[in-house]
């Protein structure tokens, strides 16, 4: 892979733990894993994060019947 051995590899990795940190870190991998799945669904034509408007008209108090407040 790009001709990096295993020590440049753990270089690399010390580095980024050094300057982000051991708390930063599972935040970071989180976001870049939903990034490369939201990449691969877009290449694909998928739309899996649009939000949900079901569940947003019925928390709608014009839906339940009940009158809106001014």
């Amino acid at each position: 892979m790009f001709g990096i051995g295993m020590t440049e590899m753990m270089i690399v990795l010390v580095i980024i733990l050094v300057v982000f940190g051991a708390r930063k870190l599972p935040e970071i991998g989180s976001g870049l894993g939903k990034g490369i799945k939201s990449f691969k669904s877009g290449m694909l034509g998928k739309e899996e994060d649009a939000p949900d408007t079901d569940r947003l008209e019925e928390s709608s108090p014009e839906k339940a019947g009940e009158p809106k407040k001014t």
